[in-house]
């Protein structure tokens, strides 16, 4: 168990530095002048001169990269933003909570439709549910995302009128601001990106349940439960799920760590201010602070997901060591 959590943080940490040297690396080919935009547009020169003294843009590019990594570490800042000065750390805040109530929110709703939908399928093969569900992975997987969400936009949300097309809710009630919030009106708003990431990632997960509920049930355990007796019902929660499971757990965990990082056209869609929209909004003003901020969230997003991730197949999967 303690070589296990000691090669996956080192593992952690080799990721982590990959990811922002990259990020790093790549604004530093792109042609541009982050003092002049740190500065404005009507600065002269010497002031432009002195910004970038003192946002260190002199240095070389390691010298700049070990100052970004002694002051996340040491003070917990990740920098101030070029565009506008603010703290990198209050931008991840802001928009943070926007992109994981989207991708959590439409987690529940892919699993709450993939799985039935999936066991069903295998349970009846060839049958007329079955081949609905084919259609439906079919269409789910060819589909565009940006298509999926402008259609359910346009029927539901604007020719239907039941839900809002393009606004944000906090979750957590506010009073005296004037602005929505609340369970009910966070979730009222937030109905139609959940769908979208439903359509685009059940379709993967309906696939991937048929084909594991029904190789499990042709295992030799799964033969020896019947053949003992035991019930369709107990055989199917306590043999075929618990196993024909692991690979959603495994996907599951990647697919939402690498959507926290930025569910881009989710968010452009619907006009959702979270990482994903945040991010292209800094590429383009050529922000490295805040792309590297964002980049260092997904990052960390996609190894604590990894981490419960492989804890859990261990769980579903005793025969698995996490010593080896």
């Amino acid at each position: 168990m303690l070589y296990f959590l000691i090669r996956r943080f080192f593992w952690a940490i080799f990721l982590f530095f990959c990811a922002t040297v990259i990020a790093y690396i790549i604004f530093f080919v792109i042609p541009s002048d982050p003092a002049t935009i740190a500065c404005g547009t009507h600065c002269t020169p010497q002031i432009i001169a002195h910004v970038r003294q003192s946002l260190h843009l002199d240095l070389p590019i390691y010298q700049q990269y070990w100052i970004f990594i002694w002051n996340m570490f040491r003070h917990g800042s990740l920098g101030y933003s070029y565009a506008n000065g603010q703290s990198v750390t209050s931008i991840l805040r802001q928009d943070a909570p926007v992109t994981a109530s989207l991708v959590f929110g439409g987690a529940v709703f892919w699993l709450g439709l993939s799985i039935p939908i999936g066991i069903l399928s295998a349970l009846r093969p060839r049958s007329i549910g079955d081949r609905f569900a084919m259609v439906f992975v079919l269409v789910g997987i060819s589909a565009p995302p940006v298509w999926i969400g402008l259609i359910l936009a346009y029927l539901i949300g604007f020719k239907l009128g039941w839900t809002p097309i393009a606004t944000y809710c906090n979750l957590l009630p506010t009073s005296g601001t004037g602005e929505c919030s609340g369970p009910a009106q966070w979730a009222y708003h937030l109905i139609l990106p959940w769908m979208t990431f439903m359509f685009l990632f059940s379709a993967l997960y309906v696939r991937l349940i048929r084909a594991n509920v029904m190789e499990t049930m042709s295992e030799d355990y799964v033969r020896t439960a019947r053949a003992k007796g035991a019930s369709a019902q107990r055989v199917l929660f306590q043999h075929v799920l618990r196993n024909s499971m692991l690979p959603v757990v495994t996907i599951l965990g990647m697919d939402i760590g690498l959507a926290l990082g930025g569910a881009v056209f989710t968010e452009f869609v619907f006009n959702l201010r979270g990482l994903g929209s945040q991010l292209i909004l800094s590429a383009q003003r050529d922000d490295l602070p805040v792309v590297v901020g964002v980049v260092v969230f997904a990052t960390l997003a996609v190894i604590v997901f990894n981490f419960l991730v492989d804890v859990t197949y261990a769980w579903l999967d005793p025969r698995i060591r996490l010593s080896t």
